[in-house]
């Protein structure tokens, strides 16, 4: 069923659960994927993206359509996913000791397996994983991780740095193989 978006949103809005079924259906694979990256556990996304939708159908009516619905939503997820994972872990700045230059796409090429390299971002530390899903893959500058997070820019930026030379080394011993 094609419905516009600004039909979903007022039919979310009068609390029609027709349309916030659609909604859900609509969003969940793409905002779980999102979930499930920052939280390292299906069961903490589960609940994350849960507590997500709730809060979206709540608050709909003041989507104020300054972005598209799908990043609003996703800025609803991604702080839920945060606040998930932000109870049972205390933030840690990580020293860098060695300023490596080359860049992370230097090691990704065609023959890498890209579930290899979904293990290897899911198993950095919890803040790195973080940082560098909202960075690299999500797209946030580090303004905005900054303020998701509650930490200085300069730490994002850290973090997002240490979190590719991890990448990297792992990247390099499987390159080896």
């Amino acid at each position: 069923m094609n419905i516009s978006e600004e039909t979903l949103i007022q039919g979310c809005v009068q609390q029609d659960r027709r349309y916030q079924k659609l909604l859900y259906e609509r969003y969940c694979e793409a905002m779980f994927t999102v979930a499930v990256r920052l939280c390292n556990s299906y069961e903490d996304a589960e609940d994350a993206l849960q507590e997500a939708f709730v809060e979206i159908f709540r608050n709909i009516q003041q989507f104020r359509k300054e972005s598209t619905l799908g990043a609003w939503i996703k800025k609803i997820v991604v702080r839920s996913a945060i606040r998930k994972t932000r109870k049972d872990t205390k933030y840690t700045e990580y020293e860098i000791i060695h300023d490596i230059t080359d860049d992370l796409d230097t090691y990704i090429t065609q023959e890498t397996d890209m579930e290899y390299l979904e293990k290897c971002i899911l198993s950095l530390p919890e803040k790195c994983r973080q940082i560098f899903v909202l960075s690299e893959i999500e797209g946030y500058a580090h303004e905005e991780i900054a303020q998701m997070l509650n930490i200085s820019i300069g730490t994002s930026k850290s973090q997002l740095h240490y979190a590719k030379q991890l990448l990297k080394q792992k990247l390099q011993i499987i390159l080896k193989n």
